[in-house]
């Protein structure tokens, strides 16, 4: 109340001022008492003029931006603009850490990989993240507040959306003809929504992957076994001449083998898969690769084919030598099954701009049809599964060396076109090859079992 106390004493002034006036004038007592009520009603007024003054200046400061201090009165109302000028600062502090709070909470939900829909009471979209946007083919800035079923037209999303139930996700299309959704609604505040989306194409990809695998696997172990079946029980059952006996355990030698083949491919390529990227502290020249290559290439092609191993002494590579060893051996051995008796096979090594390098190993096969050659490094894909069956391959091969260099950092390369060869390549970055000091070059020597170059 203490902005009452001057109030009162102005007026109490004016009065006694209009007494004063009146007596020293010498009007009467009527005169004077009328002076000095209109002395009080003159100083009320002032003091209410004074009020409405200051009033106005701190009305104008509020409905005002703010950017200037509040009006500095005195008494009542200068203690009135400061309360008010604190009131209003708290609440923009509150206003502004409200705002980061959101702004922080929605950047955390814009990293999120899976997509996140806003949707009010009447399904029209409040807000959405860019992955939310390319999921289901919005725009996060031009289409808010639009009904999104007006947007998203997919039958199955309306009525997921509108019907549910909503306890459990559902699995769409992409909005783009581009792989697969998987969209979880949930309700919340007052008729809200919120979609949540997950790009799941690659996991249905790898699902189906490994369906296939195991298909694939339960198919390649099931023959051979059904034929080993088949010949015990012809071996336990029917009379055979030595001759039949020995054809017959033959066979089931070469089944027994291809099961062995198979099984070992397998675990060769769990074990790729399951193993660290190899360090670069270990070198194998290519010479010794060739070397030992060569070795088992001639064993395979038994004098049928021309194998020429071209020289490379200062060429040097990082990495597992077995795995290295496995992925060369793997070439050549489709190489040797697939080109006809007569034909040619040629494995040298080639510098590449850069620095980096590749082990080619290039055939004068049937060769391969184009549209082939993107899945030849698929598990158990094959060109011609009947003649791979009779040349005793699993189907493993390609896959086992696509792994091995994507180990070391390389990639496989193939060329083939039908009726003139192919060219498989094994290329290696720069980090996996090195040069070293090389002899002397020496002049080729033939070879009589390889009919060619060796070094």
């Amino acid at each position: 109340m203490n902005w009452l106390l001057p109030r009162a004493l102005l007026a109490a002034f004016a009065a006694a001022l209009g007494a004063v006036a009146g007596g020293a004038i010498g009007w009467g007592g009527d005169v004077v008492l009328v002076l000095t009520v209109l002395g009080g009603s003159i100083g009320a007024a002032a003091s209410a003029l004074v009020d409405r003054v200051k009033g106005y200046r701190l009305m104008n400061w509020v409905r005002g931006d703010h950017a200037r201090p509040a009006p500095r009165d005195t008494a009542f109302w200068g203690e009135l603009a400061y309360r008010v000028e604190r009131a209003l600062l708290a609440r923009e502090r509150e206003v502004e850490a409200q705002r980061r709070q959101r702004a922080e909470f929605l950047s955390a939900i814009e990293a999120s990989p899976n997509g996140v829909l806003l949707l009010d009471e009447n399904e029209q979209i409040e807000w959405c993240n860019s992955v939310a946007a390319d999921h289901f083919g919005l725009d996060p800035h031009r289409d808010l507040r639009q009904r999104v079923t007006n947007l998203v037209r997919d039958p199955a999303f309306v009525a997921y959306l509108q019907q549910g139930p909503h306890d459990q996700a559902v699995t769409l299309p992409g909005m783009r003809g581009r792989g697969t959704l998987n969209v979880l609604v949930r309700n919340y505040g007052n008729g809200k929504k919120l979609v949540l989306s997950q790009d799941i194409t690659e996991r249905e990809r790898t699902d189906a992957m490994r369906r296939d695998f195991v298909a694939n696997v339960s198919h390649e172990i099931r023959t051979p076994l059904t034929v080993l079946a088949g010949f015990v029980e012809t071996l336990s059952t029917l009379p055979l001449t030595e001759v039949e006996r020995r054809r017959v355990l033959t066979l089931m030698e070469q089944q027994t083998s291809r099961m062995q083949a198979l099984v070992a491919d397998l675990l060769t390529l769990a074990q790729l898969e399951g193993s660290p990227r190899p360090a670069q502290d270990t070198w194998i020249s290519v010479r010794r690769l060739f070397a030992h290559a060569r070795a088992e290439a001639l064993a395979l092609s038994a004098g049928r084919h021309e194998v020429t191993f071209w020289p490379a002494d200062d060429a040097e590579l990082a990495g597992v030598p077995v795995e290295l060893h496995s992925a060369l051996g793997n070439l050549l051995t489709n190489a040797v099954r697939y080109t006809p008796e007569g034909g040619r096979i040629d494995v040298r090594w080639v510098w590449r701009q850069g620095g980096g390098g590749s082990l080619e190993v290039r055939d004068t096969g049937p060769g391969i049809a184009r549209d082939h050659l993107p899945r030849l490094t698929e598990r158990f894909y094959r060109v011609d599964g009947s003649r791979s069956r009779e040349t005793g391959g699993t189907g493993l091969g390609l896959a086992i060396v696509k792994h091995v260099m994507q180990r070391h950092g390389g990639e496989i390369d193939i060329e083939s076109e039908l009726g003139k060869g192919s060219c498989f390549r094994l290329v290696f970055p720069p980090v996996r090859v090195r040069r070293r000091a090389a002899p002397a070059p020496a002049p080729a020597i033939a070879s009589a079992d390889a009919g060619g170059p060796v070094d």
